[in-house]
């Protein structure tokens, strides 16, 4: 098989990983600075948020994505004003991680794999690698790993946000976001290579056989 750039590459994942991170980070930072005030904490956030996104537009990265992230930011400062709590802060990171197990999981079953969807769209490939039976069963095998972060994440961050921890909820986003995303792109990429016959072309490459055209009569 031939050797492609990675998933790490294609996807850019630890970056916007470790990007994610840095505005919770800065949530507990300013929560802790100014004697637990929830006030202070969302305020750093969205500051980190802005300055993030003013770096990320610098170095070309796509508006639209830029914005959801920003907004995602500022939804979850205003939850935990909203709310009186600081840990609410993290709500909808729980949330969305159990959603996206769940999605995940859909995807498989319906043999729609969703890591085959993304990186077929980075790839511009549209929907033709799912006619490639080695890439589909790969892909799928992949998006297992894709599920088990989710699920990790959630078993993780449950305890904590009962609990009302959130000194560890904000280290255990950092931890479960460059070094895990990291370790879901490696082990992922071992899955599909290990998954599709030595002679496969690769990602790029999905091996379909077009349909046989029929003789005019």
């Amino acid at each position: 098989m031939a050797q492609p750039e990675s998933l790490a590459e294609l996807l850019n994942g630890r970056r916007a990983a470790v990007d994610a991170s840095l505005p919770a980070v800065g949530f507990v930072a300013g929560w802790l600075a100014f004697g637990e005030s929830i006030w202070a904490g969302a305020g750093a956030a969205v500051i980190v948020a802005i300055g993030l996104s003013i770096w990320r537009l610098r170095k070309g990265d796509k508006p639209r994505a830029v914005l959801i992230g920003l907004f995602v930011v500022c939804v979850a400062a205003l939850i935990a004003l909203y709310t009186g709590k600081a840990e609410n802060f993290f709500l909808l990171q729980l949330l969305s991680n159990a959603a996206s197990a769940l999605a995940w999981i859909i995807s498989i079953v319906v043999r729609w794999p969703l890591l085959g969807i993304v990186v077929g769209t980075v790839l511009g490939q549209r929907t033709r690698w799912r006619r490639d039976p080695a890439l589909l069963r790969a892909y799928s095998r992949g998006s297992w790993v894709w599920v088990v972060q989710y699920v990790i994440r959630v078993a993780v961050f449950l305890p904590l946000y009962q609990a009302g921890q959130l000194a560890a909820l904000g280290t255990a986003r950092v931890v479960l976001s460059g070094p895990l995303v990291a370790g879901c792109l490696a082990v992922s990429w071992w899955v599909i290579r290990r998954n599709l016959p030595a002679d496969h072309p690769g990602l790029r490459h999905p091996v379909v056989e077009e349909p046989v055209q029929k003789a005019a009569s």
